[in-house]
């Protein structure tokens, strides 16, 4: 957090929008047409020169964890984040974000270091007004080393990982933060190191801790000078840091971040020091954030470098640097994170890009993973088709041909709900001599692809065919708005799909038309790119003309800080005019509906929503391992024991989906399956054979984590969910979901009926009224009960609560001061289970939260509330049973 003007909080961008990527192949003579205008760039892998094993490190955060449960757990563990920085227990910079607060999901999610800016204990910035503290009180001591010894003690003390934490001192202490003049200050400066690291070092040894991790000296910027001062200094007195840290922030640092490592390892290798690990605690701009091609060119850097590195914390804690979306959403963001923590342990290989050490350009990185007999090419950045030359294929891993995949990921706005990467590429490819070369098309500069090699596979995913439409806003019949460029050199800026987006959408003749041409008569979604400014809003959907329904968009941070707003639309085959306008009835603007419209997707769900996850894409653990000996079976996860197979699966909206695991045996065998860590029972196999095993399990939407084992063994070749018109029938299944407006709930206390303001996205009475239940808990007795439904016995549940948090703290400094609010779910005559939902910008704005209970009772009531603090807003309540029906095995 630097004190100059990049890091002040700027006034947001005004809005944006974005063209999809086309995209096609060419694999050993096997081509598809072309479509980019430019010439082709290339990317030269290597896969028999290895760089070493895969650290991992350069997706760590910057107070991307808020709270325990913001991001949920799933998210969390979907991206394997190694590293983040977090603030002091109670500490006043920020009121979440709390080092203490989320240890316990950062560890679960296997977290290895939770470093704490121990300044953030001040509630300014710069701290302390920017000047070093003195001896206010004639103690005799420096008034900061009793923060540091209470920070070290609270660790020391109330964590359960006191060894795997790491101490920064000093954040930014060139930036203003007390030391910017090196020549008048080193001194000063280097004996508050040794204050501080001897202080903490006391507080451990006074535990029987060993010695404590400290981290410094935390510059915002590179100096070579001041680095080599502190070193010199630090060696002399035994007090180097256990990891040296300082930040490279701006888009320039994409060109020089290499050669200030250089001076770096070089000024260790001049004062003969061993090597000391380094992370750059901060990195990128806002422009960079959620944005698939531009994270891949800082990750492909730290990568190359093999040091740590964390997201820089431009907005609030608990969204991953906004690389998460909503309650347990992932983003393009989220899923560059996901792809590049799957490479654990693998190793990484030469990659060799068209330019290297040039910011916004094409980059990449790859890794092989002989075990699995899979290598992976991650790469973006460019804005023209890039070919992919791999060399180095061994014959002896791979075989003679290969399987050849690439899924493309998209920039899909910071609150996008963006489900798993389409396959653009599926194609089967002779190696010639150890070569393999693939064309993807692509003229997105914000786009980034992840390309796997594989021998060949029993079931190779095909090319998806869903996308029947992507139109840019910009692009579109416009009448009474406005195209505004997103330009990404103008760094404080969040970017839009194909740099332009529409706003000014303000008139009652404001109106976006768009043709689309569908292959069938049938069900389509909708999914709309757009960014609504702090309150939620509505445009009326036209058809060909007709009204078909109101758009309800959720609240956002800015106009530019886009989300994903979906609507299922029946249409016809053939082409179709649709319409978003301003005005229902052309003279009356409808509320909240200046809206930034950045991009339009229309999907053919006709037969449901399907995804499968193939198990070539499953974290192994246990033992287990790809098996291709078998042509049938070829790309199967091979459990037995204890050994598993883990699957990130990503839904569109909340409800019942048939999730079905797809498996071969060579006698009887029963899968076991945990969803979201609940185990679900699954019939058993009778005998050898290829069989489905399936579960009409309530999911929330975002990230739901799936994963199975066969303790008797069995071949998996994937998982799949689907939801259509079965699953969405059950959830309007009495038997199943109980369903209310909250305001038909028993209350207690203070607890009270409000009416929410024009514009909600809330559930609307007949007259369209959005009422909900607000002042529950700041108290014992302020509650929300949900009677229990009758026949909702003992078992296990889901309670989706639409709930609204617009909480923050005063402004104390640049960030917005987001609060958490809590609500726990007390069975009576059961247990508590506390979820948290995390903030979402306007109280008249509502987003699903769902709550896994497990009931004890047969009949006890379930009262909503929080003793010590005020919970969410809540709008409806839904009971749902966590699994509808009866499990199947099935042969297929």
């Amino acid at each position: 957090m630097s004190s100059n003007p990049r890091r002040r909080r700027f006034p947001l961008a005004g809005p944006a929008a974005a063209t999809a990527a086309a995209l096609s192949l060419t694999v050993c003579g096997l081509a598809a047409q072309p479509v980019a205008a430019a010439p082709a760039e290339t990317l030269s892998v290597d896969l028999a020169q290895s760089t070493g094993d895969f650290r991992g490190g350069a997706t760590g955060t910057l107070y991307g964890l808020g709270d325990d449960g913001v991001p949920s757990q799933a998210v969390l563990n979907g991206v394997r984040i190694t590293n983040t920085s977090q603030k002091p227990p109670q500490g006043a910079q920020h009121p979440n974000g709390d080092a203490l607060d989320v240890e316990r999901s950062f560890f679960a999610a296997g977290g290895k270091d939770l470093y704490v800016y121990i300044q953030d204990e001040y509630p300014d910035w710069a701290y302390n007004g920017g000047k070093r503290p003195g001896d206010a009180n004639n103690d005799g001591e420096w008034d900061y080393l009793p923060i540091v010894r209470s920070v070290a003690e609270k660790i020391a003390t109330q964590s359960e990982h006191p060894g795997n934490y790491i101490f920064i001192p000093f954040n930014e202490p060139d930036a203003g933060n007390w030391y910017p003049n090196w020549q008048a200050q080193k001194d000063q400066f280097l004996g508050d190191w040794s204050a501080a690291y001897q202080a903490i070092g006391d507080v451990y040894a006074a535990h029987g801790l060993p010695k404590p991790k400290i981290g410094g000296p935390g510059d915002a910027w590179w100096h070579q000078d001041r680095s080599a001062d502190f070193l010199a200094y630090a060696k002399g007195r035994n007090e180097l840091p256990d990891v040296f840290i300082w930040h490279e922030l701006g888009t320039n640092n994409l060109g020089t971040f290499r050669g200030h490592f250089a001076e770096y390892k070089q000024i260790l290798r001049d004062q003969g020091i061993p090597d000391i690990p380094v992370n750059i605690t901060e990195y990128g701009m806002l422009r960079d954030m959620g944005v698939p091609g531009q994270l891949v060119q800082w990750m492909s850097m730290f990568e190359d470098q093999k040091v740590d590195a964390q997201t820089a914390y431009w907005n609030y804690a608990g969204n991953l640097s906004d690389n998460s979306s909503r309650n347990n959403g992932g983003n393009g963001g989220w899923w560059m994170f996901k792809w590049y923590g799957d490479l654990a342990g693998s190793k990484t290989a030469k990659v060799t890009p068209p330019q290297l050490n040039v910011p916004d350009t094409l980059q990449g990185i790859a890794a092989v993973d002989p075990a699995k007999k899979k290598a992976t090419v991650l790469l973006g950045g460019g804005s023209s088709d890039v070919n992919v030359s791999v060399g180095g294929i061994d014959k002896a891993v791979f075989g003679n041909s290969v399987d050849v995949q690439v899924r493309a990921n998209r920039l899909n706005g910071a609150e996008g709900a963006s489900l798993q990467p389409p396959v653009v590429v599926s194609a089967h490819a002779k190696v010639k001599d150890g070569k393999v070369s693939v064309t993807v098309p692509n003229s997105d500069r914000y786009s980034a692809y992840q390309l796997e090699i594989t021998p060949a596979l029993a079931d190779p995913q095909p090319v998806a065919g869903d996308l029947v439409n992507s139109t840019e806003a910009e692009n579109t019949n416009l009448t009474d708005a406005t195209v505004y460029n997103q330009d990404p050199s103008r760094e404080w800026s969040f970017m839009a799909s194909a740099g332009r987006d529409v706003g000014s959408f303000n008139k009652a003749s404001s109106a976006a038309a768009w043709e689309v041409t569908v292959p069938r008569t049938g069900t389509y979604r909708l999914s709309i790119l757009a960014g609504a400014n702090q309150r939620p809003g509505q445009h009326a959907l036209l058809v060909d003309g007709t009204f078909n329904q109101l758009i309800k968009y959720s609240a956002g941070l800015s106009w530019t800080y886009r989300g994903t707003t979906d609507a299922t639309v029946s249409l016809t085959a053939g082409t179709h005019t649709l319409s978003l306008r301003a005005s229902k009835d052309g003279g009356t603007i409808l509320p909240g509906a200046d809206i930034t419209l950045d991009r339009f997707d229309l999907r053919d769900i006709t037969d449901g929503e399907k995804a499968a996850y193939p198990a070539t894409d499953a974290r192994l653990a246990g033992g287990a391992q790809l098996s291709y000996a078998k042509p049938g079976t070829s790309g199967s996860a091979d459990l037995s024991g204890q050994a598993s197979a883990t699957f990130f699966a990503s839904t569109a909206e909340t409800g019942y989906y048939d999730v079905t695991a797809h498996f071969t045996t060579s006698g009887a065998s029963a899968l076991k399956l945990a969803v979201n860590g609940r185990p679900v029972a699954l019939p058993a196999a009778a005998r050898s054979g290829t069989w489905d095993s399936t579960v009409r399990a309530f999911l929330p939407q975002g990230i739901n984590e799936l994963t199975v084992s066969a303790p008797s063994g069995a071949l998996v070749g994937s998982v799949s969910t689907l939801r259509g018109a079965d699953q969405k029938n059950a959830d309007s299944d009495a038997a199943n979901v109980f369903r209310s407006e909250a305001e038909a709930l028993p209350r207690a206390g203070a607890a009270a009926v409000q009416t929410a303001g024009a514009g909600s996205n809330g559930s609307a009475d007949g007259s369209g009224v959005v009422r909900d239940v607000g002042y529950i808990g700041n108290g014992a007795g302020n509650t929300l009960t949900v009677p229990r439904p009758a026949g909702f016995g003992a078992g296990e549940y889901q309670m989706v609560l639409a709930a609204a948090n617009a909480d923050k703290s005063a402004a104390i400094n640049y960030n917005p001061q987001v609060i958490s609010r809590f609500v726990d779910v007390t069975e009576d005559g059961g247990s508590t289970v506390r979820g948290a939902m995390r903030h979402n910008y306007a109280w008249n704005s509502y987003w699903d939260k769902t709550i896994p209970l497990s009931l004890a009772t047969g009949d006890g009531a379930l009262v909503l509330g929080n003793a010590t603090a005020y919970a969410p807003n809540i709008d409806t309540v839904v009971l749902a049973r966590f699994v509808a029906g009866t499990p199947t095995t099935v042969r297929r």
